[in-house]
């Protein structure tokens, strides 16, 4: 049997070292394809490429700056060859209500999360045009349509990825890229352990939550389908997307919804003995 697959693609994933991010890596490996994982934490990022064997590789990644994706790609490229697929992954956002984020908090959310994904998305634009192919796989949210109490910046920085993305797609139409864009809803990592410490986020328990391997199925599933924009779930996502057109029904389903997740989220923290705080203080975390 051949070392490399006939189909092998070469990935280019952020926020590699854990979550949904690590999950994707390591199903992408396990098919066959090559990985470059990055992350902004070089330590996280190298622990993870040791376990997964000859067809992945790291490097330290932060996603602001367009020099590191120009060098990220570069070793992409010396490991493996020429990247065919980017997974913009990485994010963060710094739970809370709008008020009491500092400006650097809101500052921080829009810079790694729209205009990181911009830069890294425009740098694969350029690199993968030159070669004549390549897909560019955007992990977003199922806030970019229906906007979360406690996650303002958060949601409009998903927002404007998804606008972006679908933006670029059209400019490129005419192009040799493909474009999709995902959007997982609260999803089983470390960071729905900080959004149980903060009861802003009371809604991320209202419905079920996916395993990050769940995401990444889809994710890389789309290598090979390539299709426009994903949902989670297939139904409950639309009617999300449907409600997130509507201000005044949003508005009435919003409140229903927190108050479930409240709680939900209050009997989570007594099954698992967790600590309610006194009061709210924001957390951060990395996610999609």
């Amino acid at each position: 049997m051949s070392e490399t697959p006939e189909n092998s693609r070469v990935l280019l994933v952020t926020g590699a070292a854990s979550g949904i991010g690590a999950a994707i890596a390591q199903l992408a490996v396990a098919r066959g394809h090559r990985v470059m994982l990055t992350d902004v934490n070089e330590q996280a990022v190298q622990a993870r490429v040791s376990s997964l064997g000859s067809r992945a590789a790291g490097c330290v990644l932060d996603i602001r700056d367009p020099a590191a994706w120009v060098k990220a790609f570069e070793a992409a490229e010396a490991a493996f060859g020429a990247v065919d697929v980017l997974v913009n992954n990485a994010g963060i956002t710094h739970t809370g209500h709008a008020t009491d984020l500092s400006p650097q908090q809101h500052r921080d959310i829009v810079e790694v999360n729209l205009l990181g994904t911009i830069t890294g998305t425009c740098t694969a634009i350029e690199r993968m045009t030159a070669k004549g192919h390549g897909h560019i796989i955007t992990v977003c949210s199922m806030t970019a349509f229906l906007p979360l109490p406690g996650y303002a910046t958060y949601c409009g920085s998903k927002y404007g990825m998804r606008a972006f993305h679908h933006s670029v797609a059209l400019e490129e139409r005419d192009g040799p890229l493909d474009f999709t864009i995902i959007h997982p809803p609260s999803t089983r990592t470390d960071m729905l352990e900080q959004e149980m410490a903060d009861p802003a986020c009371a809604i991320s328990f209202a419905e079920k939550s996916y395993a990050p391997e769940e995401i990444a199925k889809t994710v890389v599933d789309a290598i090979a389908s390539k299709p426009v924009e994903v949902v989670f779930p297939p139904l409950g996502g639309r009617v999300q997307r449907i409600a997130g057109v509507f201000p005044r029904l949003m508005r009435w389903v919003i409140p229903l919804a927190e108050a479930r997740g409240r709680r939900h989220r209050e009997r989570l923290m007594a099954k698992t003995g967790a600590h309610q705080p006194d009061t709210a203080q924001p957390s951060d975390r990395s996610t999609v």
